[in-house]
Formats: structure tokens, sequence, C-alpha cells
């Protein structure tokens, strides 16, 4: 028996989650390209009024963030704007925001990518022209929810890796499909 060609016809969708500095914006750009996929940077997203108040240095609140997550998930779902698959970089900092995610994007799977505090705070220091003050990190890291075991469809990739590692680790854990543990 022949082997079966991979399906074409199915639809990527990948959220690439993380605190502000755990290089969410380049971890998607390269899965999306080694996938063929097209790529979303979630900030692009944020109304003006969110990316004024973390301008100013204000963290944002969940009534804040509802908008800015169904912008999101209204993406992924968008078959016709993107018919072989997106990839988005947003935080998804809470299961509740994953969750919001998943309700619009069923077949979503997200990328978490973890590392520590000093590591990202360094990276952070070191980037220019980004609206997320270095300072909002430790309000980002107290909203983090980890993902846990229970949430299927996420992969978990260190972030101390070289960052073409991180890229090549996430796209065979997304290659593999969804953890049946």
């Amino acid at each position: 028996m022949d082997p079966v060609p991979p399906d074409t016809t199915c639809r990527i969708t990948v959220v690439v989650m993380g605190v502000s500095g755990s290089g969410k914006s380049t971890v998607a750009a390269g899965i999306a390209n080694n996938l063929g996929l097209d790529f979303i940077d979630g900030d692009s997203l944020h109304s003006q009024q969110s990316v004024s108040l973390m301008q100013g240095g204000i963290a944002l609140t969940d009534e804040d963030r509802w908008p800015w997550l169904d912008r999101i998930g209204a993406r992924l779902a968008n078959a016709a704007q993107s018919p072989r698959g997106v990839v988005v970089a947003c935080s998804a900092l809470k299961r509740s925001y994953r969750d919001r995610i998943r309700a619009a994007a069923p077949a979503v799977r997200f990328v978490f990518l973890d590392g520590p505090a000093h590591l990202i705070e360094s990276r952070m220091a070191t980037r220019h022209g980004h609206f997320m003050p270095s300072r909002l990190l430790a309000s980002q890291l107290q909203t983090l929810e980890r993902p846990g075991i229970e949430e299927h469809d996420t992969v978990h990739v260190d972030i101390s890796l070289k960052v073409e590692e991180v890229i090549a680790g996430a796209v065979h854990a997304l290659l593999r499909g969804p953890s049946k543990t």
C-alpha cells in the first residue's frame, strides 16, 4: 500500500504565546515562514486605547483584553483570509484567554515560550521601538497562568535555546500533532 500523502487541505492555526520579551513575534514569524502560513503580530490587533495604556505603563485589565482576544480568535478562524492557516503572536497569559481563543478557533494550537524572568528581562532591556515597557514584565509574570498538561493543544518550548532551535523545535512539535497525554 502506498503511503498517504499529507493532507494539504487541513488548515493550521497557531498562537505563539508568552510574556512580553519572550520572543513571540520572532518565533511566530519563523514558524509561519517554515510552514508557509500567514503571520500576524497580535499587537497589531490591539485598540489604540490599549496601546496608549501600555505605553503609559498601565497594565491592561481583562475587560481591555476581551475585544482584542475576540479579534485574534476571529482572525484565526477566518479560512477565507488565510486558507492554509495562520500563526499569531499573542501573549494569551491566562487560561481564560486561551479558552476564549479556542471558542472562536477550536483547532488552534498554542506554542508556549517559557524561560526564566532574568533572561526575558535582559532581552527586553535591549529591544527598541516596542510600546511595551520592561517595567510591565512583573505584571505579566504575575498574570501568567502556565499551561498545564490538561491543555493538550499546547507545546512548551524553552526560550534559552538559540532562536533557530526554538523555531525548529516548535515546528517539529506542531507537525507531530496534539499531545495525547
